[in-house]
Formats: structure tokens, sequence, C-alpha cells
């Protein structure tokens, strides 16, 4: 199987930014600069995600996200403060053919088995953080990773599989920003446990 690379854009306001195991933001640009560049790379697909959305509750910009979809030649995947099933209906509206649930995952895990009944399991995907705690174990975390779960990724991941996620984003929150190499342990672990595809995301360089 040849992999494919899906650049994965963070959004903080109409900014993009860099971070490090989701601190020390570094502003880099515009998002339309950035779609238009992978435009010419001819990229096969592209991820925004809201790195605030949810942390400070605001809504979803769905004007400014229609001006970055209609730029965009590839499918676009859209994660950030979706609450409810008209956030997704809508973002299809606009142009995006996949939506991204994190924190939803766990709180309202009613939002993806509505929306994957309504949409098509292959439109929604579970977006999962792990970060390591003080003991070293590796587990999920929501809320921009201030929210730890009592949960490890692998049984979390078939959880989501089973309620009808099409596909996982799988981020280490360690590793994210440092392009010191993916943690191969947590991939490895998470894909033996389901059938569906897992973007693995956090440490590539």
């Amino acid at each position: 199987m040849i992999p494919r690379v899906i650049p994965t854009l963070l959004l903080d306001g109409n900014g993009l930014v860099k971070t490090i195991s989701f601190g020390n933001k570094t502003y880099i640009g515009d998002p339309i600069n950035a779609v238009r560049l992978f435009n010419d790379m001819e990229v096969d697909e592209l991820i925004f995600l809201d790195i605030n959305a949810k942390k400070n509750n605001h809504k979803i910009n769905f004007e400014f996200l229609k001006g970055v979809a209609s730029e965009c030649f590839m499918p676009l995947a859209y994660g950030g403060g979706i609450n409810k099933l008209e956030d997704i209906r809508r973002l299809f509206e606009i142009g995006f053919e996949k939506v991204i649930v994190n924190s939803a995952t766990i709180e309202n895990p009613k939002l993806i088995i509505e929306a994957s009944r309504l949409f098509g399991s292959q439109s929604i995907v579970a977006s999962i953080d792990i970060k390591k705690n003080l003991w070293g174990r590796k587990k999920v975390t929501i809320h921009s990773a201030t929210k730890t779960i009592n949960i490890d990724a692998p049984n979390h991941a078939l959880n989501l599989q089973n309620i009808g996620c099409g596909e996982i984003f799988l981020n280490s929150v360690d590793h994210e920003g440092r392009m010191n190499g993916f943690d191969i342990e947590l991939i490895q672990s998470v894909t033996s446990k389901v059938n569906i595809p897992v973007i693995a995301s956090g440490g590539a360089g």
C-alpha cells in the first residue's frame, strides 16, 4: 500500500499557526495562500483544524470556510467546534467532504451515530489526541489536550468504528510539531485494532 500524505493546517482565528505539543503557537500565514500552494502541489486531501474552537466555545466561521473551500481543488476536511448535525450539514453544503470530531467522541457520541446515518460513515472522521500522563501512560485527551480521559487509544478507536466513524485521525500530542518521527508503537496499536483507515499525525519531519 502506498501511503498518502495529507497536509494538516491549524487555524487560529483566520490565520494559520504552527504549534509544538499543542503549545508555543507561531503564526505562519494566510490560509488562502496555503490552499493555492497545495493546489499546485496536487495533494490528495487537505485538513483544516481550528485549534481554539472548542476551548473558546466560539461558533464556526462558515463564511470564512466557504471562501477557503472555493479556492481548493482537492477534498477538504474540517474539525473544530462541531457540536450538532446542523454544523456538519452546513460544512458539507459549503464544500467540505469530511468533518473531524474530537471532543464530541467522548461528550456526545450520539452525534457520530446520527451523522453517520445521515451523511455516511465515509464522511465522519474521529480525531483522537493521545498524550502521556505523569506515569508515562498514553491516554485519550480532549479540549486541546487539557482534559484526560481514562481510556486507551485502541479501545477508543474500536468503539468509534463501531458507532459509525469511517476514519480515525490519530495524533500524538507529545510528538506534535517536533518533526522527530511518528509514535509508531501508538499507530500500530490502533491500526491492529480497527479495520477503517487511520491517519497518523504528530511528528512528521
